[in-house]
C-alpha cells in the first residue's frame, strides 16, 4: 500500500495535500498497490475529499492533542499506522511539517527516505529509483531505495492536482497517541494570500524598486495576475516587505509555472531558491543583469515603465477574453 500523509493545517487542506495524493496514487498504479490517505487531528474538515485526488481509503486519528503539530507525536502516530496498514511506500509534503516529521518517520521504520522529489519514481526491475534536483537544481541524482519500507516527500507544484475519483468514505484509525511535548499558546497566520511554496505564479522585486512607496505597481501586477508577491533578500533585510516573502538559498526555495523578477539582478543565492520556476521573466534596465542568463523571457527597460504597461496589457487582455 502507498500511504499519504496529508496536512491538514487549522483542519484546512491545501493544495499541497491535493498534490500529495495525487502523486501517491499515480505511484500506487505503478507499483500496483492501493492508495490511502492518512489524516491526523480532531479538527477536519472534508477529509473525504481526499478520495476524488485518488485516496482510495481515507482513515483518521481523530485526537485533538494532533490538532497543532508536535513532529514527534505526529511521527510515532504515522509510523503506528503504516505498520497497522502495511504501507510500503509513504508520500509527504516538503514543506515544513513534511521536513520535520520525514526523518524522524524513516528511523522508526527503518526506511529509505529521499526528500524533495519532483518526478515519479521508477521501476527498474526490482529497483525502485527516485530522481530529485540538487546542487541548487544545477544537477539530477537518482537513487535506488532498496528498503523494505520507503518514504518520499514531494516538492510543491511537482505534480498538479488531479480530481479523477470520488469523496471516500472516512474510517476512523486507532492508534495509540504519544503526550507531545509542545504546547501551542499562540498561531499567527497570514492569511488572504496562496502562502509561496503554493503559488502557481509570483511576482518578485528587488532593490531596483529604489523605496518601499514604490511597491504600488508589483502589487496591482499581482493583483491582475492572481499571484502571489516576494522579494529578494536585501529588500527584506530592509524591512520592505516582510521576511515571509524572501525567497532565494536563504528564505523560501519556489517552484511556480511562472516567476516574474523585477528589478533583481539575479545573485546565485536568489537564483538558488527560484530556478526550478518553469517559466521565469525577468524586468531589468542593465542588459548585463545575470538573471538574464536563467531566464526564458527578458525584457530590458526601465521597470516604472514597463510593470504599468505590462499590467495595463494583461487588464485589457483578461477584459476582452
Amino acid at each position: 500500500m502507498v500511504l499519504v500523509y496529508a496536512e491538514s493545517p487549522r483542519g484546512q487542506f491545501k493544495k499541497a495535500a491535493f498534490e500529495a495524493v495525487t502523486f501517491g496514487k499515480k505511484v500506487a498504479d505503478q507499483l500496483g498497490v492501493p492508495c490511502a490517505a492518512i489524516v491526523l487531528g480532531a479538527n477536519v474538515g472534508s477529509a473525504g475529499e481526499l478520495g476524488r485526488y485518488g485516496a482510495g481509503r481515507v482513515v483518521q486519528v481523530s485526537d485533538a492533542n494532533l490538532d497543532h503539530l508536535d513532529s514527534q507525536s505526529a511521527a510515532a502516530v504515522l509510523a503506528d499506522a503504516a505498520k497497522q496498514l502495511g504501507a510500503t511506500v509513504l508520500v509527504l509534503s516538503h514543506s515544513s511539517t513534511g521536513k520535520s516529521i520525514a526523518g524522524r518517520l524513516a528511523v522508526r521504520l527503518n526506511a529509505g527516505l529521499v526528500s524533495g522529489v519532483n518526478a515519479l519514481p521508477e521501476m527498474r526491475g526490482s529497483d525502485f529509483i527516485v530522481k530529485k534536483s540538487v546542487f541548487s537544481g544545477k544537477a539530477v541524482a537518482e537513487y535506488a531505495v532498496v528498503s523494505p519500507i520507503k518514504i518520499l516527500s514531494l516538492m510543491g507544484n511537482a505534480v498538479k492536482p488531479d480530481a479523477i475519483g470520488t469523496p471516500a468514505n472516512v474510517e476512523p484509525l486507532s492508534v495509540p497517541v504519544p503526550a507531545g511535548r509542545i504546547r501551542v499558546k499562540a498561531v499567527k497566520t497570514v492569511e488572504g494570500t496562496v502562502p509561496l511554496p503554493e503559488a502557481e505564479v509570483v511576482v518578485s522585486a528587488g532593490r531596483g524598486m529604489k523605496d518601499p512607496s514604490n511597491w504600488g505597481i508589483v502589487e496591482e501586477l499581482a493583483v491582475t495576475l492572481d499571484a502571489t508577491t516576494a522579494c529578494s533578500r536585501p529588500v527584506a533585510d530592509s524591512h520592505w516587505r516582510p521576511h515571509h516573502e524572501h525567497v532565494g538559498q536563504t528564505g523560501i526555495a519556489i517552484r511556480p509555472n511562472l516567476y516574474i523578477a523585477i528589478g533583481i539582478s539575479g545573485a546565485i543565492q536568489h537564483l538558488a531558491g527560484v530556478n526550478n520556476s518553469k517559466v521565469i521573466v525577468v524586468i531589468n534596465k542593465d542588459p548585463e543583469a545575470p538573471f538574464f542568463k536563467a531566464a526564458d523571457y527578458g525584457v530590458v527597460g526601465d521597470l516604472f515603465e514597463v510593470v504599468p504597461r505590462l499590467t495595463a496589457a494583461i487588464q485589457k487582455f483578461k477584459a476582452n477574453n
